[in-house]
């Protein structure tokens, strides 16, 4: 009965935007847009990128863009 339980300690993610101070989302930015997809074209979660919420939605809305103009695919072959 003297056994003890380990605590895990997860360390909270930080925003990549508010770290680097960073204002905008560019849908021209592949490379950077790319960074929140997952191979097969979907856009990570918040609670995963650890993005917070304004910059997430800044996020999504730059990756949805960038789709329509061709600049990310839709879906993954």
């Amino acid at each position: 009965m003297g056994r003890k339980k380990k605590v895990f300690f997860r360390r909270r993610k930080i925003c990549r935007f508010c770290a680097d101070k960073i204002e905008t989302a560019d849908y021209k930015d592949v490379k950077f847009l790319q960074q929140f997809i997952v191979e097969r074209s979907k856009i990570l979660p918040r609670r995963i990128s650890g993005t917070c919420a304004k910059h997430q939605r800044m996020v999504q809305q730059a990756i949805k863009r960038a789709r329509h103009l061709a600049l990310l695919p839709f879906a993954s072959d």
